[in-house]
Order: structure tokens, then sequence, then C-alpha cells
């Protein structure tokens, strides 16, 4: 990372722990009273554009977090138990979905070859 990224960095990580709105004006005062003069303004602008409406608290403590949330759970009894019944059925296939990838290995060569 240049210097120029990790001081726009550190600006948006200050404005956001005073809870202060992250735009690319702010994030260049933040910059010029460090006398960071390197720091060119496409920086301010693009940090301020992919940050804007984010909450960068939150996306920190959510680091790693994982993908997609979890299926809903089925209602009804009767729907309940079909649903049951159709889970080993959705595990199996993706057991042999695994397998089948993983027979490229044979190809006779690998990646450190």
């Amino acid at each position: 990372m240049s210097t120029s990224e990790l001081a726009v960095s550190y600006a948006a990580l200050i404005l956001a722990d005073e809870d202060i709105d992250i735009t690319a004006d702010k994030l260049q005062t933040l910059i010029s009273a460090a006398k960071l003069t390197e720091v060119e303004p496409i920086w301010t602008t693009l940090f301020a554009k992919a940050l804007a409406g984010k909450n960068v608290k939150d996306m920190l403590l959510n680091v790693g977090s994982g993908g997609g949330a979890a299926a809903a759970a089925p209602t009804g009894g009767a729907s309940g138990a079909a649903a049951t019944a159709e889970a080993p059925a959705e595990k199996e296939e993706e057991k042999k979905e695994e397998e089948k990838e993983e027979s490229d290995e044979d190809m006779g060569f690998g990646l450190f070859d």
C-alpha cells in the first residue's frame, strides 16, 4: 500500500471514530493537517465514494464474519417433514459434486510441479 493510500485510510478511520461523515473535503483537511503533501486528491475522492453511506465501524467489527444468511426454517408440520426428507438427498448430491471436482488432481501435474 502506498503512503497516499495509508494516509487516506487513516484519515477515514479517524473520521469514522469521531462519527463524522466521510467526504473528500474532510479527508483532504485531515491529510493537510498532517502535513502530507504527496497525497493526490483522487485518493480522497475514491475513498469518499467507496465509503459513502457505509458504517466503517461495522465493517471493521464484521471482518471475516462469513457469507450470506442461513436459510429460513420451514413452517408447518407437513412441509417440515418434506423438507427434512429432502435434506439428506441434497447433501448426497453436494458430496458427489465435490468428488467430481477433486478428480481433477489425477491429471498428472500439480500446482508445484
